[in-house]
């Protein structure tokens, strides 16, 4: 009787393989908006990620997956304190968020950090190290940590970070921390979706004063000068007093908020206590006189007519007509054919004349 031959025998499927495409299978299956909204609900950490990772996909349909999601969430949101906080690079931001989340978790606060990360132009990828940095919040129950790429968006914050705040304030966070990469614009946009914004500095009075936009001091409700420990205590009160000296220049706001500048060190987390009694004077004294919901309603406001713009320029970017002559008439510009002007004013003529 001939035997049979091995090599003609059917191979028997490998378990893994079948495990991974089983898992590939399920990760392409959408969740529905209750699977998201009841994981939030509840506090679940991992749900919530995974709602972010929604907001921040360009899926059209994971698009209107999230703003429903958002818009469910909406009755839940509101009721956190939303803390900015921004600094020059090496001032300790990280350190810093890490000393004042742990002393805000000692307190029962829920904490949620969202920290947006500076990304390549080249590549999109993004550093996304404030998370490995911040090891004790990481790993506590009551703390959330969730860095986010900037990537093209305007002045390097990501565009759902204020969706993500919402989000997590559904999620019964009762303090949010937002973290800037502190590189120019970004302060402006975080400053418009927080309710207080806090400027660390170094100890160094004559080169910061010089090297700080005024503008960003203007929209500080508090400074704290970083790193006032050891020999450079003496030098950190010298920052302190020349910031002091310079706020008297600027002119009073219409909140009616005098903004102090105290010391503090990160790295022997002293002076979290006095930053944050400050936050809970602002909030108190804000609510008293209407200033935090009017404040929150002008952000509202802010961002529907950002959200406006941002779709406006998906919308015509995405036209079939556009895409078609956007790279001739770049190259025309390029050549000096026509004027940057006169070749936008071609794309809008024929975008309002293919819509009509």
């Amino acid at each position: 009787m001939e035997k049979p031959d091995p090599s003609s025998a059917p191979t028997p499927p490998d378990p893994r393989a079948k495990a991974a495409a089983a898992f590939k299978r399920h990760r392409r299956r959408q969740r529905p908006l209750e699977y998201y909204l009841r994981g939030i609900e509840n506090g679940d950490r991992v749900v919530l990620g995974q709602a972010i990772t929604l907001i921040e996909s360009t899926r059209p349909d994971h698009q209107r997956l999230a703003r429903s999601l958002v818009e469910a969430c909406l009755p839940r949101a509101g009721r956190s304190t939303r803390l900015g906080i921004t600094g020059t690079p090496g001032v300790g931001k990280s350190t810093f968020i890490e000393a004042l989340g742990q002393y805000l978790l000692e307190q029962d606060h829920r904490l949620a950090i969202l920290a947006i990360d500076p990304s390549s132009q080249r590549s999109g990828g993004s550093i996304l190290g404030d998370k490995t940095r911040m090891e004790v919040l990481t790993s506590h129950e009551a703390a959330f940590i969730r860095p986010s790429p900037a990537g093209n968006s305007l002045g390097g914050v990501a565009r759902q970070t204020r969706e993500t705040i919402l989000l997590c304030e559904a999620a019964g966070y009762d303090t949010l921390i937002v973290e800037t990469v502190g590189v120019g614009q970004s302060e402006t946009a975080v400053h418009s979706m927080v309710d207080f914004f806090l400027l660390l500095l170094l100890p160094g009075a004559g080169d910061e004063l010089q090297g700080i936009k005024r503008g960003i001091v203007e929209m500080a409700d508090l400074i704290a000068v970083n790193k006032a420990d050891g020999n450079r205590l003496s030098l950190a009160k010298n920052t302190q007093l020349a910031y002091r000296n310079a706020l008297h220049l600027f002119p009073p706001s219409a909140k009616d908020w005098s903004p102090r500048v105290l010391g503090c060190s990160a790295l022997e987390r002293q002076g979290m206590a006095e930053i944050w009694t400050q936050v809970l004077d602002y909030r108190q004294q804000m609510q008293a006189s209407g200033y935090w919901e009017e404040h929150r309603r002008q952000q509202s406001a802010y961002w529907f007519r950002e959200s406006i713009d941002r779709l406006l320029r998906e919308i015509f970017y995405q036209h079939p007509a556009i895409a078609k002559r956007l790279e001739d008439l770049e190259s025309r510009v390029l050549a000096g054919q026509v004027s940057s002007f006169g070749a936008a004013q071609q794309l809008l003529d024929l975008f309002q004349s293919r819509e009509h």
